[in-house]
């Protein structure tokens, strides 16, 4: 397995850029260059949404943050930030719906990166992080089943990290706390793939972090210049392969309880998704154990 493992290993991330892919599209139709990770920072905060075929539950998610943010900014006009909506690949209205969105408030503080194809949801993360201006980098998913003013919990599980070692913390959203309420909801097969998948991400990568898998995730713009250049998953376990790169670079970790609710239209298939994961998480240890994949970082170009 060892073997197969690094023979297969795609020794570095694909991290380029289709030429489509260069550009946002602001209010007006017309392209304009994105700018990258590696520019100094011009925003707070960049909130990036990964979306595929979510034109039902965008919206919903887009009004509660974009209510947060514009309060937020009335109450601190310092406050300055972003949020860019990342369609990957989607065959149906998402990138419509979410110009919507950057024509009432601007593509300014609205941006809409639609990629030419399907990366998957970390290959869409980070597409929008390596097109980011924001000090802090949120990760929120498109369904909202993440109350959004629950990112002041965050940024204060990241403010009581410091001093950042070399500018560099991540703050990662919770349903740990949630677990006996939603085992009771579950079928018995579901909690058993939950479990397994819980110990195999304990035993071959992430120690310290109870769930890793809750998309509400806060960095700064250090730590996630240096994680996502690094990572090679780009389905479901990205965020695992993400921590798994932060504990090797000894980059400080908090995690904090937020308010959760389970949205229908999951992308997320069982079964078959569960199984995809546990070879993913397999494949992290031995790659990085065997040498194949390396810390290293890369500019997308």
């Amino acid at each position: 397995i060892c073997m197969i493992a690094h023979v297969s290993a795609r020794k570095m991330p694909t991290l380029h850029r289709h030429e489509d892919e260069k550009f946002f599209v602001n209010a007006e139709g017309r392209k304009e260059s994105v700018p990258s990770i590696h520019d100094p920072p011009t925003r707070e905060l960049s909130v990036v949404v990964p979306s595929y075929n979510e034109e039902d539950r965008l919206p919903l998610m887009m009004d509660e943050a974009l209510d947060y943010l514009e309060k937020r900014q009335k109450r601190d006009p310092s406050f300055t930030y972003e949020v860019i909506v990342v369609d990957d690949g989607s065959k149906d209205q998402t990138t419509k719906v979410a110009l919507k969105y950057c024509k009432k408030y601007g593509s300014d503080k609205v941006r809409v990166l639609s990629l030419v194809k399907n990366r998957g949801k970390g290959g869409a993360v980070r597409m929008g992080v390596f097109s980011s201006r924001g000090k802090k980098i949120l990760m929120a998913d498109a369904d909202g089943a993440t109350k959004f003013a629950d990112i002041e919990k965050v940024e204060e599980g990241l403010k009581n990290l410091q001093p950042w070692p070399n500018q560099m913390a991540i703050s990662c959203g919770s349903r740990a706390h949630l677990e006996k309420d939603s085992i009771a909801k579950r079928s018995y097969f579901r909690t058993l793939l939950m479990y397994g998948f819980h110990f195999l991400v304990w035993f071959l990568c992430v120690k310290e972090i109870r769930d890793t898998q809750c998309g509400f995730k806060l960095l700064t713009r250090e730590a996630a210049s240096r994680t996502f250049s690094t990572l090679h998953i780009e389905r479901w376990a990205f965020d695992v392969e993400l921590l798994y790169i932060a504990q090797r670079l000894k980059i400080p970790i908090a995690e904090v309880a937020v308010n959760w609710t389970e949205i229908e239209g999951s992308k997320l298939v069982p079964f078959w998704s569960w199984l995809q994961m546990g070879r993913d998480l397999l494949f992290i240890r031995l790659r990085y154990m065997t040498g194949a994949w390396q810390l290293e970082t890369r500019k997308c170009n």
